[in-house]
């Protein structure tokens, strides 16, 4: 079978709702802090992580650019948690998303759908949201707020991949 070309749209809140928040400026309560020096952009996403005894944490994550057409032939999603991804830099990069198929045990690969970020915008993945791991345009510094489990948890207790065992979409750039 001859994997799909993936088509690329504008990631927006309301095209990306079923999988999470986006994270931008735009629409944000404004408050005034620091006798009046700062503006705070308040309460952009929730952080879901609690499951289990999780707890936040705040990592950066550094993105390598892939080789062009960028296969997509796996997703990964956190159960237990949500992830966050808020670039450090004003490139842009892709996010790509797909629901779970009808028995919840993989994602629909047929549902895929790949967002363009601007470099002002973060997502915040739902927890149990199929995505596909960090892709950049540009070599490219994120802040990451997610889920570290209670000592002793198994590192995968958060962390599930499932690999097509094909190409079922190409992103051309």
């Amino acid at each position: 079978m001859t994997p799909r070309q993936l088509a690329i749209e504008p990631l927006t809140k309301a095209g990306f709702a079923p999988f999470g928040t986006v994270i931008e400026r735009d629409g944000a309560e404004l408050v005034m802090i620091n006798e009046g020096t700062t503006t705070r952009f308040h309460a952009l996403s929730d952080v879901d992580v609690a499951a289990s005894g999780g707890r936040p944490i705040l990592s950066v994550f550094a993105g390598t650019p892939r080789q062009a057409p960028i296969a997509v032939a796996m997703m990964e999603r956190h159960p237990l948690g949500s992830q966050a991804f808020m670039p450090l830099s004003d490139d842009d990069w892709l996010v790509v998303v797909a629901p779970t198929n009808e028995d919840d045990s993989a994602p629909d690969f047929g549902g895929l759908r790949c967002f363009a970020a601007r470099g002002d915008q973060g997502v915040s993945y739902a927890p149990d949201v199929w995505h596909h791991p960090l892709l950049v345009r540009r070599q490219q510094d994120f802040l990451v707020v997610d889920r570290a489990g209670p000592a002793g948890e198994d590192s995968g207790a958060n962390l599930q991949e499932h690999w097509a065992g094909r190409t079922v979409a190409v992103i051309a750039l």
